[in-house]
């Protein structure tokens, strides 16, 4: 920038002022020979775990809320108070995906993010649901970067990925790297992730930084799909995104999006990182802001969250014709009602917890029920993490294909609804276990306790306690059988090696993930769990699912010490 002097000689007594020949005249709002800064604003527009939500989410008390079409409206006028702005998701926008885009193996949120406009995206465990060679087609119809700075072997698996991508905008150079989380090759079949290799998060983290502000970056965004998983007593947040933002080395980078964990974040973490995680399914968004001055240097960030309600919004009309054709070609098929129920089946559980990870879901029951009664066995478990929707019309919404919403019980329930609560495809499959393999699947699903988690199991012919207090591996304190109506008995399970127990449980739990016991080598693949789940409702409808409250439900927490089981809320 220019510099600007004043000379001038000042004759005292005289009146005149002789000015110095070829002096410049000084801008105002400064002393002489000091330079005026000039700033520049960018903006970061933010989804997390979208999961191809294309159509709006119902909200209870609020509204519609989020769609592909909704949140293009809202980006668009985003975009038109600041032209220097870039879109940004962090994983998990494709896998565990409504009907909608599950049906036509996810190709239609990626043409949606497409429309939508997203500058980049990151990898999740969900985007390697179907392996390395469908993920390789959804970058191939991406129109946006992906990026991934942390898989090892990335050229032996997928063409197509940045390693680190620097964007201009509005003069500013944006530095961004991607992270996946360490944990996604547990969340997914084995052998999911071809020879990929997630190496450690905080080094690939630095070394990003490093090399995009070798490149000229002015900003470096951290893009990841790890999430903040609670608040301590003290306020403060914890979780993998947290552990990331005080692990890295501070003076580099200026935001991490976080994703993964359903979770509204955003916090200044060593005096500089902008941390920020959103509701997912787009139920929020972020408008993040960044002023940089002329030398490159952020001097102000913040965070605006937005609820993307449709009330009074136009939605985009190209992605909502895309969506209504979608629409049209499977409502035939999805819309097609199967069954009823005399209350609502919904995805959250006893306690509140909307995902359903913390306590004893009716759909979790409704699920393990029918997989335990197609087979025959002693015993069912699903993980949490694998259902993933309401299963009674009106809640299962759009996505789950309903008819018109009716004021009154019986419930019903859609083959589209079914789908929605279970996307994956996943077969059932049958073993025979021990005692002692029982209770290790029991203890890996509160390992986590009191931290919500997708291995968080749901279980049928059983009911067992565990206490919180103690050490993960040895919580679960007691196992009995389940009565034909449901409720728990006082015969105890036989938890000893010489036991022998027939178990329906889900084939990516079969093959070790969620960090269940290894049990594929033994097991029997059965039917698709949806299908198996659909039989079961046309069969039994209606249905009249039931949970009940600590200690007598199928799921009871206790504690013996500091830790607090979570609060109940009325049962359904």
């Amino acid at each position: 920038m220019r510099r600007f002097t004043v000379a001038a000689v000042i004759v005292l007594g005289l009146a005149l002022a002789l000015a110095v020949a070829g002096a410049a005249i000084a801008k105002p709002g400064g002393p002489p020979g000091q330079e005026k800064k000039t700033t520049t604003k960018i903006q970061l527009l933010t989804v997390s775990d979208w999961h191809g939500q294309l159509t709006p989410v119902n909200v209870f008390g609020v509204g519609d809320i989020g769609g592909a079409a909704f949140l293009k409206t809202y980006f668009d006028e985003a975009r038109a108070a600041n032209p220097n702005t870039l879109t940004f998701m962090a994983g998990d926008s494709i896998g565990a995906t409504p009907p909608i885009s599950s049906f036509f193996e996810d190709e239609p949120a990626i043409e949606a993010m497409n429309m939508m406009g997203v500058t980049a995206d990151t990898f999740g465990n969900h985007n390697f649901d179907r392996g390395v060679a469908h993920l390789q087609g959804m970058i191939d119809l991406a129109e946006f970067d992906f990026i991934a700075s942390n898989l090892a072997n990335l050229e032996d698996n997928l063409t197509g990925v940045e390693t680190l991508k620097i964007y201009d905008v509005g003069g500013v150079k944006v530095g961004v790297v991607g992270i996946v989380n360490e944990e996604a090759p547990t969340l997914v079949t084995p052998g999911a992730l071809g020879t990929l290799e997630i190496t450690d998060s905080i080094a690939a983290a630095n070394r990003g930084a490093i090399a995009a502000k070798k490149a000229g970056a002015d900003v470096v965004v951290v893009l990841t799909h790890k999430g903040v998983r609670g608040l301590n007593p003290d306020g403060s947040a914890f979780g993998e995104v947290i552990d990331l933002a005080n692990g890295v080395a501070g003076g580099q980078i200026d935001v991490i999006v976080g994703d993964h964990t359903d979770f509204q974040y955003s916090a200044v973490h060593q005096d500089r990182i902008l941390v920020v995680e959103n509701r997912s399914k787009g139920l929020t968004f972020a408008k993040i802001e960044l002023e940089v001055d002329s030398k490159g240097k952020v001097v102000s960030r913040s965070a605006e969250f937005v609820t993307p309600t449709n009330a009074g919004v136009t939605p985009d009309p190209e992605i909502q014709a895309f969506i209504d054709d979608l629409n049209a070609e499977l409502a035939p098929i999805l819309g097609t009602v199967i069954g009823s129920s005399t209350k609502t089946i919904l995805r959250a559980d006893q306690c509140g917890r909307a995902d359903g990870r913390l306590c004893e879901s009716l759909v979790g029951n409704v699920v393990t029920d029918a997989m335990r009664a197609t087979y025959g066995t002693d015993f069912a478990i699903t993980n949490s993490g694998g259902l993933r929707a309401a299963l009674t019309c009106p809640d299962a919404g759009a996505s789950g294909f309903c008819p018109a919403p009716g004021p009154t019980p019986p419930f019903p329930i859609t083959r589209g609804a079914v789908l929605g609560v279970l996307p994956f495809g996943n077969q059932s499959t049958t073993t025979t276990v021990t005692g002692v393999e029982l209770k290790a699947f029991l203890e890996n699903g509160v390992s986590s306790m009191p931290g919500a988690n997708g291995r968080f199991p749901q279980v049928s012919g059983l009911c067992f306690t565990y206490d919180v207090n103690l050490a993960p591996g040895s919580r679960v304190t007691s196992v009995v059988e389940q009565a034909a109506d449901g409720t728990c008995t006082t015969t105890a399970v036989d938890l000893t090696a010489v036991s022998s127990h027939s178990l329906t449980i889900n084939d990516f739990m079969a093959a070790g993930g969620d960090g269940y016991p290894n049990v594929i080598a033994k097991s029997t693949t059965r039917g698709l769990m949806d299908q198996d789940v659909a039989d079961y409702i046309m069969a039994s409808s209606p249905l009249s699912p039931v949970v009940s409250a600590f200690p007598n439900g199928r799921i009871n927490c206790t504690s013996s010490g500091a830790a607090v089981c979570p609060t109940l809320t009325p049962s359904p």
